[in-house]
């Protein structure tokens, strides 16, 4: 299959080639078409010059798209599910289950809607706001949720009367252009285009007077330059970055029945989760129980390829990250002690084995470094006024769970920690109605929920008197 650009409707060649890597052979296994300067330079163009009429239809008519566009997906979902294991790496029940999400996430997402809403009115006159959108909008997504993390932006940004770019990770890049070969067919011309690159055009994007918002999704050295290139236009921006968010294990939990919840928390799509836990607390009372609980897990999990059934854990999603990860780990290996894993899985492809350490000290680098891979180290504490000073002594804000017996008691911790969100008893549950964002330098904004969609929209108070002054 030839893996195109979108530019102004129409499927074209890039002028050159991207090879793609299957993560879990190390391999390249297709290619798909690289954008130039001059082709980001027509998108942006057709994006503004389909802006007016786009946003001038109803909401209604922008839904009906949506919905043509969740349908057309969902009727490839297979194609969906099976591309994105191959150049992301997850297992095929991860896979299927972002492509289902992303396709609620068109429909819900369409069916929102901003009318003008009357603040005040007296009778003198009347106050109301309107939400109009912005203008053209860039998406620039990562490699860990490809599709997912593409349409929580898309659907809400189209939602409201956007046009847009989309520019995918360059390791992850077929999934948006088998989307953009999907919505070619449905979308008008230049309501939503794709751009490929090699990481060469995204400052050329963020600094584009043509472009009003960039809603960008990865690490947090990476949202900085971001901001910093938006600013000579006071672009808005929505920056979902990175995280080192905690999970507290509290002194009332039966540890058998936590640890696997925990482990899932931390070793989701082999740790490569913005929102994953990535340094465990446990009380004294119950730390070596829980070390062995979880060093046990990941013995027992299955590493392997994400097509093979059974499979639990895939492999990193590229060499860069594989390579910083095994360093994060010899690193720890100096200083605490390795549970389980430790190193490489010795087959092709960028397979680590799940590797749990303990005995780290707050400094070490894989405590107060985002790891993103499937090594998570397990620290002790010894009150909760400590532990919650330690947890919000981070640059990072962007999640936490908290696991107890009490859940009033979960509460209290909840509302001590200084993050975006913060669950009990649970972990990544993000139903679309309901917001997300960082606090500190893990990000600006919310995505997802009415919060989320108003981040694509600009707000216009109107003031009406009944007469004139």
């Amino acid at each position: 299959m030839a893996y195109k650009l979108l530019i102004d409707g129409n499927l074209v060649d890039g002028a050159s080639t991207l090879d793609v890597i299957n993560p879990a052979n190390g391999t390249v296994f297709a290619s798909c078409a690289r954008a130039d300067e001059a082709q980001l330079e027509q998108a942006v163009a057709a994006a503004k010059r389909a802006f007016p009429a786009w946003a001038a239809l109803s909401h209604a008519e922008r839904r009906d798209y949506l919905n043509r566009l969740a349908d057309a997906v969902q009727a490839r979902e297979t194609e969906f599910v099976e591309l994105l294991t191959r150049e992301q790496g997850k297992p095929l029940p991860q896979a299927k289950f972002e492509i289902a999400g992303s396709i609620v996430a068109l429909r819900y997402f369409g069916e929102q809607s901003f009318p003008l809403e009357t603040v005040r009115e007296t009778e003198d006159g009347k106050i109301l706001e309107q939400r109009a959108p912005l203008g053209v909008v860039a998406a620039i997504t990562p490699w860990n949720f490809p599709v997912a993390l593409l349409m929580i932006k898309v659907a809400p940004a189209l939602s409201v009367g956007n046009t847009m770019i989309a520019k995918p990770a360059p390791t992850t890049p077929l999934t948006t252009a088998l989307f953009g070969e999907v919505a070619a067919k449905i979308l008008p011309p230049g309501v939503f285009n794709v751009i490929i690159d090699a990481n060469d055009l995204g400052g050329k994007i963020t600094s584009h007077p043509d472009v009003a918002k960039v809603a960008f999704t990865g690490s947090t050295p990476t949202g900085k330059r971001v901001m910093q290139s938006a600013a000579g236009t006071v672009k808005r921006l929505t920056l979902e970055l990175g995280g080192n968010d905690a999970a507290i294990v509290l002194d009332d939990v039966n540890v058998k029945e936590i640890a696997p919840k925990v482990f899932n928390a931390a070793m989701l799509n082999a740790g490569q989760v913005c929102l994953a836990a990535k340094r465990i607390y446990a009380p004294r009372s119950l730390y070596d129980a829980l070390c062995e609980e979880l060093a046990k897990l990941a013995r027992e999990a299955v590493v392997d390829d994400g097509v093979h059934q059974g499979t639990q854990i895939g492999p990193v999603q590229n060499k860069q990250q594989y390579e910083k990860v095994l360093d994060l780990i010899e690193g720890a290996r100096a200083e605490g002690k390795v549970l389980a894993g430790g190193s490489a899985v010795q087959r092709d492809g960028y397979f680590i084995q799940p590797t749990v350490v303990r005995d780290l000290s707050d400094d070490a680098p894989l405590v107060r470094e985002e790891q993103f891979g499937p090594v998570v180290p397990v620290l002790v504490y010894d009150s909760i006024d400590e532990v919650i000073e330690r947890v919000n002594d981070s640059e990072y804000g962007l999640g936490g769970t908290v696991w107890t017996d009490d859940p009033d008691r979960g509460l209290q911790v909840a509302l001590r920690i200084q993050s975006g969100t913060v669950w009990v008893n649970k972990h990544l549950d993000m139903p679309f109605d309901v917001s997300f964002g960082g606090a500190k330098q893990s990000g600006i904004g919310r995505e997802s929920g009415i919060d989320g969609m108003k981040e694509y929209t600009q707000l216009k108070v109107i003031n009406i008197a009944n007469k004139a002054a």
